[in-house]
């Protein structure tokens, strides 16, 4: 029974490791800065892990869902300013 379990929690462990991989910078920062966020008035309102627990989960998925939109914010800006294989006004020499 017990090796279930650690094969369960390796694999878990596992998938949770690749797919924080496949983000953008902003939304791994907005995740862990919502769960700590989310930890503090966890425990602030409820005062036990219980409550620690879900407002770490809750401030996570809000804070990567925030960072989502700003990565995809800054990721549309980039391609509106230079937009791909056109000329770059502002690299050539300037007269």
């Amino acid at each position: 029974m017990k090796a279930r379990i650690w094969i369960s929690a390796a694999a878990a462990g596992a998938v949770m490791a690749l797919a924080g991989c496949a983000s953008g910078p902003n939304q791994n920062l907005g995740t862990g800065i919502g769960a700590l966020g989310g930890a503090a008035v966890g425990h602030a309102i409820g005062g036990n892990t219980g409550s620690t627990l879900g407002g770490a989960a809750i401030g996570g998925v809000i804070g990567n869902q925030v960072g989502r939109s700003v990565d995809e914010r800054n990721y549309y800006e980039s391609q509106r300013a230079y937009p791909p294989n056109t000329y770059y006004p502002r690299n050539g020499p300037n007269y």
